[in-house]
């Protein structure tokens, strides 16, 4: 470490010292000294005042009770008086800092809680994801809160401090309260939005008034600047911004956010093409291509999940296959371990068992036994014709306990709310044309068919030999040719190289027949 790299960084321990001792500041002088004593090397991560509770100071790792008397409205009127106006989202900050200050009311209006929150300017903290930042792609962070998601925001402003940047600062989280923003932005400059209701006007304010390369955006979580953010992306803008989730599934199964991710859409597939693909007519697919280009899952301080490609990685989801990310851990020396997220142990391939591909849940074969939750089909004929095509049925009273449901064209039209449900909870949902025997009986030897006589290894082990031709085919050969298989493991290889836009086509005689993998 260089002379000037200590300097710089005994200058921003410096800067935080002096900020926290302004938020303690605001403290009851009882209360400031209690969380001096108590801090020792542990961060403080904040302190929280609730009317007739103890206060507390929350560290990393650790909580403690500051005083043996319950908080007052003294106290908290102590707190409101020193720090700068509520806004409509009941947050405060103070002038020059990074602190925020949010407040509990009452059906009055009176304050009778505070969580005064420590804010801190990290330098590194986007250190995972820097390389992804600077090539100029979107990037959308999720996580849990109290991750780190602003922290990360805050130092990705600073890293590209040569590009035209702008942040739309909601609560003047990013760049601290008051007019002038805080030195941890770099050279971005700053735009406060009145009220939260109006972040996504302001959004579009920041293209058409100011020229940016970058936007930068925190908690994004209504509909309107879900619009924005894809309006703003269509005028060749990089957005880097956070949303409210912990994971790119939990984006695809809200409503109002999924839309980032390119949102979601049920297709109805021709006889013929479900035929082919051995799924229900109806299926989820993605909707539109993403609004981000990469998706990074924040899971701690120092270690992220990276989606290189969200649009291949919602289709993977789609169609029932694990999102398999990249695991990125920065270490204590800035040096940065990247590895890759293993399938879960013992997973069937979704490209296998996929009858309707929402998100990965498929009939249990292992056992031979369904779950299904009949909307409008007998449960009699279900029971007899089971037990005919080798399955135990076994009826459910609601979707969420269910391995399938299973309805009638006439029902799924109306959209009921059960079925509605069902596709939320991303169960593989059936139509059949009416409920009469003979569409019973295909329903369920369809499912009995998928795999009667290939164990889960062989499959898994044939959809890896699948992936690694097409990985070569990639890298520049003119064709790949597999392992001989069976009828049932060819259609699955097939499909795989159809999903990766590859051609194949089936070669040799039984029971050395196989598959061979071309350029397209």
């Amino acid at each position: 470490m260089t002379a000037r790299q200590d300097s710089s960084d005994e200058d921003s321990v410096a800067d935080f010292e002096r900020e926290l001792a302004m938020l303690l500041d605001c403290l009851p002088q009882r209360l400031a000294d209690a969380v001096a004593r108590e801090q020792g090397d542990d961060d403080l991560l904040e302190v929280v005042l609730d009317l007739g509770r103890l206060p507390e100071a929350r560290f990393a790792g650790r909580a403690v009770a500051l005083a043996d008397d319950e908080v007052t409205e003294a106290d908290l009127e102590h707190v409101t008086v020193l720090v700068g106006e509520f806004g409509g989202d009941n947050r405060a900050g103070l002038e020059r800092t990074l602190h925020r200050i949010s407040a509990i009311r009452n059906r009055s209006g009176a304050v009778v809680g505070l969580t005064c929150r420590v804010g801190r300017a990290v330098h590194g903290s986007a250190g995972a994801i820097e390389d992804i930042i600077l090539s100029g792609k979107s990037v959308l962070l999720v996580g849990r809160p109290g991750v780190g998601k602003t922290t990360m925001l805050r130092e990705t402003a600073r890293v590209l401090a040569d590009k035209r940047v702008i942040i739309v600062d909601t609560s003047n989280e990013i760049a601290g309260d008051g007019d002038i923003p805080h030195p941890a932005i770099g050279r971005a400059r700053r735009l406060q939005v009145a009220m939260p209701s109006r972040q996504h006007a302001v959004m579009i304010e920041a293209v058409e008034n100011h020229m940016p390369e970058v936007i930068i955006i925190d908690e994004m979580g209504t509909e309107a600047e879900a619009l924005a953010a894809r309006t703003i992306a269509e005028r060749g803008v990089q957005l880097i911004a956070t949303a409210h989730g912990n994971t790119l599934e939990n984006l695809l199964a809200n409503p109002t956010l999924s839309d980032l991710v390119g949102g979601v859409h049920t297709v109805t597939l021709s006889d013929e093409e479900a035929r082919r693909r051995r799924t229900q007519k109806t299926v989820l697919e993605r909707r539109a291509p993403p609004t981000f280009d990469a998706l990074a899952e924040i899971q701690s301080w120092a270690r992220v999940a990276v989606h290189h490609d969200v649009a291949q990685t919602v289709d993977r989801v789609l169609r029932g296959q694990t999102a398999m990310p990249e695991i990125r851990t920065l270490m204590p020396d800035g040096a940065i371990e990247r590895s890759h997220a293993a399938a879960p142990k013992n997973a069937p391939p979704a490209s296998a068992m996929q009858v309707r591909e929402p998100n990965g849940d498929t009939p249990g074969q292992a056992s031979r036994t369904l779950r299904v939750f009949p909307f409008g089909v007998s449960t009699d004929r279900l029971a007899s014709e089971g037990r005919m095509s080798g399955l135990s049925v076994v009826t459910v009273d609601a979707p969420d306990s269910a391995d399938v449901v299973v309805t009638t064209k006439a029902h799924y039209r109306r959209r009921p709310r059960p079925i509605l449900a069902a596709e939320g909870l991303g169960k593989p949902v059936y139509v059949l044309r009416r409920n009469t025997l003979d569409q019973i009986r295909y329903f369920l030897r369809s499912l009995a068919d998928l795999d009667t006589t290939t164990d889960d290894a062989t499959v898994a082990e044939a959809v890896s030999e699948a992936e690694a031709g097409i990985e070569r085919i990639s890298r520049g050969e003119h064709s790949v040719e597999l392992a001989p298989q069976s009828a049932f493991v060819r259609r699955i290889q097939h499909r795989v190289a159809e999903r990766a836009r590859r051609r194949s086509v089936s070669v040799g005689r039984e029971p050395e027949r196989r598959v061979t993998i071309l350029e397209s």
